[in-house]
């Protein structure tokens, strides 16, 4: 019981934060609940091209390509570190509310 509360919770806090991710540069903030959709305008806050979408449906390719494309979104608040983007890979819940509520992004990004 307590494990799904958790879980609860911290599904709640990586929507908001990436609902915030997304409209800080834009975006609309619902895609981030909508799969797949998400990867697009994600790609979309890099500035890569949407085609690329297609290349996160291979397996293995796609944890070396959801790495490039947090590091580039990381970069974008100033956080460009390899490391940052791993945290993002590994410990979302942890590092996109870092992004979403501590960070201003860099101003010439900013849609």
């Amino acid at each position: 019981m307590i494990g799904s509360i958790i879980q609860l919770a911290l599904s709640i806090l990586m929507i908001v934060s990436m609902w915030k991710v997304f409209e800080t540069f834009g975006q609309k903030g619902w895609a981030c609940i909508i799969p797949f959709y998400n990867i697009i305008v994600m790609l979309r806050i890099a500035k890569w091209e949407p085609v690329k979408f297609w290349f996160f449906l291979i397996p293995i390719y796609n944890i070396y390509l959801c790495f490039l494309l947090y590091r580039d979104i990381a970069a974008k608040y100033g956080k460009g570190s390899n490391e940052f983007a791993v945290g993002l890979l590994l410990l979302p819940f942890i590092f996109f509310p870092l992004l979403a509520f501590k960070e201003t992004p860099i101003a010439e990004d900013v849609e």
